[in-house]
């Protein structure tokens, strides 16, 4: 498995690839890596002849500085666990190598950068505006501002994620239509603990209680997907309220019952063809996301 750490070796190394007709399936992650990601790797391996991945703290998706700070930075262990999975080449630039100093004002500035978009507008409408972009303003533009960067240095046949990140999905599927990047981005299943509980990177900031006390936002989640044909969106939400206060060190931020192509919040079952219900809550200092498709 080869680590590369600038872009002009990563381009010369996947222009060869590309040389001998070969296709190359892609995995971005910010690393802390988990069974999640590992099957994302699984999946590229089934479909394309090369995977690549690329381990990069995104400073412009953070409006926490903290968070940012503390987020788990774990190189050496997640080079170990891609090269068991079959991995054949990790990306692990620095943010020198992926942003100007320039572009990093932009954002501790708050002023919005569109040169991501390489000279054309990209509007997210109302997805951006409900849920996580309701919550934390600015973050799917640094989003997508690192992921339209590493589309263009990789140039995948497929792209890979996990549908844990519902609405980021989504933004990137908008994304990558407007721009009009030919390759295909593939969803994935969300990976779970033993106790339910949704594979993330950020559950290594909890201590073992709360991992058990976790357990309750899946089992809200699959509590409403169990009841939805039998009572009202309004019921459902606020069963599910009274559910996750029955654990008083998680703290709610939102559960959205929503159409799961536009993400708008729906009040009735009748004005949707598919649905999800999404959750995002805080257990002592760490957020934690969640979502079911009902139908």
């Amino acid at each position: 498995m080869l680590i590369i750490y600038s872009i002009q070796e990563l381009q010369n190394h996947l222009n060869s690839i590309r040389n001998q007709k070969k296709t190359i399936g892609f995995v971005p992650t910010m690393g802390a890596l988990h069974a999640g990601h590992i099957s994302l790797v699984d999946k590229a391996k089934s479909d394309c002849d090369v995977v690549v991945c690329s381990i990069f703290v995104n400073p412009t998706q953070f409006n926490d500085l903290s968070d940012l700070e503390k987020y788990p930075r774990t190189l050496e262990s997640d080079c170990q666990l891609l090269e068991r999975a079959g991995c054949d080449i990790v990306f692990a630039p620095e943010t020198k190598e992926m942003y100007s100093e320039t572009e990093l004002e932009l954002k501790r500035l708050k002023i919005e950068d569109k040169s991501w978009t390489n000279g054309k507008l990209v509007d997210f409408g109302s997805l951006e505006k409900v849920m996580e972009g309701a919550q934390r303003p600015g973050h799917f533009n640094g989003v997508a501002q690192v992921v339209s960067k590493l589309f263009q240095f990789v140039e995948p046949d497929k792209a890979y994620f996990g549908q844990k990140d519902f609405q980021q999905l989504a933004i990137i599927k908008s994304m990558t239509n407007q721009l009009g990047m030919p390759f295909e981005i593939i969803a994935c299943d969300i990976m779970r603990e033993p106790n339910g509980l949704a594979m993330s990177s950020r559950n290594e900031r909890l201590t073992k209680q709360e991992r058990d006390l976790a357990a309750v936002i899946s089992k809200t989640l699959f509590s409403i997907k169990e009841q939805y044909k039998s009572k009202s969106i309004q019921d459902l939400k606020a069963l599910a309220e009274e559910q996750i206060r029955t654990v008083p060190s998680i703290t709610m931020e939102y559960i959205e019952i929503s159409d799961s192509d536009s993400l708008q919040p729906i009040n009735d079952f009748k004005q949707s063809k598919s649905a999800v219900v999404c959750i995002a809550v805080k257990l002592g200092a760490v957020r934690l996301i969640d979502n079911v498709l009902l139908y």
